[in-house]
């Protein structure tokens, strides 16, 4: 009977990619803007608002009258303000659509979402 011969291979180290995950290929997300004094929102409650976060603090507790001043068929001052003085076109757009305070903050918390805070 003939002999078997054993042989042995050596390893090859081989670069195995490695796993990425959505968070891995995150945008890290856009720096948020402060509006200056002189752009700043006035809110017809007596509120300053100088960012997204100012004003996302100022839809949750706005009354749906004040809101109502600055949003209607015709206008909305806030998605305005957020496309000039913000620069955030996208944000802007989905304001026009709310017609409540709390949609209008669910829009701006949706947003938020990409800055980095």
């Amino acid at each position: 009977m003939p002999k078997k011969i054993l042989t042995t291979k050596k390893a090859v180290d081989k670069k195995v990619p490695k796993k990425t995950t959505k968070k891995d290929n995150k945008d890290k997300g856009k720096a948020l803007v402060f509006a200056s004094n002189q752009k700043s929102f006035w809110v017809n409650d007596g509120r300053i608002l100088n960012s997204l976060m100012a004003l996302h603090a100022a839809l949750d507790s706005m009354e749906k009258d004040h809101f109502e001043h600055h949003v209607g068929n015709e206008k909305n001052d806030f998605a305005e303000w957020v496309d000039s003085v913000l620069c955030d076109s996208a944000c802007a757009a989905d304001l026009r659509k709310a017609k409540t305070p709390k949609a209008a903050r669910v829009v701006v918390a949706k947003h938020l979402k990409h800055y980095v805070i």
